[in-house]
């Protein structure tokens, strides 16, 4: 009885803590229809691409700064198997990844390419040099992918590691950004302890590159944690983004287990974050300084 009170004083001490680091006061509600928001574009002040995970309608959302709904779009001829993130060029394409590859046993990764004014859609299907069995051993399965952006014609992959049983290392990839067949071309990789890789995007100056990761762990032994942050990279040459400088932002702390899948620049000093509906907390977007 003693260690039952002793533990329930430290959780009602805890609470208002972690909702001084979990709940900011730049946070909006996303629209009901967003229960597992995976992927996000920033697309102009207003105006904010959003789509959700596997298992959903092949679908896009359009909300506002504040998280209202604008406009809902089918994306015509595509299936969402396992869509992980969304990016866009700078003449008005989506990229949306449908790569998610929990099992690491995919054949079939495809990066649809869909024009939002022209209706028109194409696709990118590649494979991984390095991936030869379908799956691997359970300590090289490191193909799974949730992270995406384009920059300078190029599509950048950064991979999510097994968690708990991998060795976390996010590995980079590049592709081209035209419809096609391709196999992915490897970069480079980075250890981030304890952390996986969920969501990743470039500043509008290009000039830092922001990976958000998250991690499940228990507090006081038994209550499961997500905590997520940002690391940002920069001071690298040309595209060698894993080779810059790296600075660790805290993203959340949230009691009850969540992912944190979305992430993409509003400015060069900050970014917006959202996260999936769980029993304890609607889907919420939040704004994260990062400079």
């Amino acid at each position: 009885m003693k260690l039952y009170l002793i533990t329930g004083s430290l959780i009602i001490l805890y609470f208002p803590l972690l909702s001084q680091n979990f709940l900011s006061k730049k946070k909006h509600k996303l629209p009901k229809e967003l229960t597992e928001v995976s992927g996000l574009f920033h697309a102009a002040p207003d105006s904010l691409w959003w789509h959700n995970d596997g298992g959903h309608p092949a679908e896009l959302f359009l909300t506002d700064s504040r998280g209202a709904l604008l406009w809902k779009t089918p994306v015509p001829d595509a299936l969402n198997r396992d869509w992980e993130d969304l990016t866009a060029d700078d003449k008005g394409n989506l990229y949306i990844g449908d790569f998610g590859n929990n099992f690491n046993n995919r054949r079939d990764l495809t990066i649809y390419v869909f024009n939002p004014v022209s209706r028109h859609l194409d696709s990118i299907r590649f494979q991984y040099p390095d991936q030869q069995a379908f799956p691997p051993e359970p300590g090289s399965q490191n193909f799974d992918m949730e992270a995406c952006f384009w920059f300078q014609d190029s599509l950048h992959l950064f991979s999510k590691n097994r968690l708990h049983r991998g060795n976390y290392y996010t590995k980079h990839y590049t592709l081209p950004a035209k419809p096609g067949i391709y196999t992915a071309t490897f970069r480079d990789s980075l250890y981030l302890k304890k952390r996986v890789v969920t969501a990743a995007a470039i500043s509008p100056d290009g000039r830092s590159v922001a990976l958000l990761a998250y991690w499940f762990k228990p507090f006081l032994g038994f209550i499961p944690i997500t905590p997520a942050d940002i690391f940002v990279l920069t001071d690298y040459a040309d595209t060698g983004f894993l080779k810059g400088k790296i600075k660790r932002k805290k993203g959340a702390r949230c009691l009850w287990p969540t992912q944190f899948e979305a992430l993409d620049y509003i400015d060069p000093s900050s970014v917006w974050i959202a996260s999936e509906r769980t029993i304890l907390y609607k889907q919420k977007m939040r704004r994260r300084r990062v400079d």
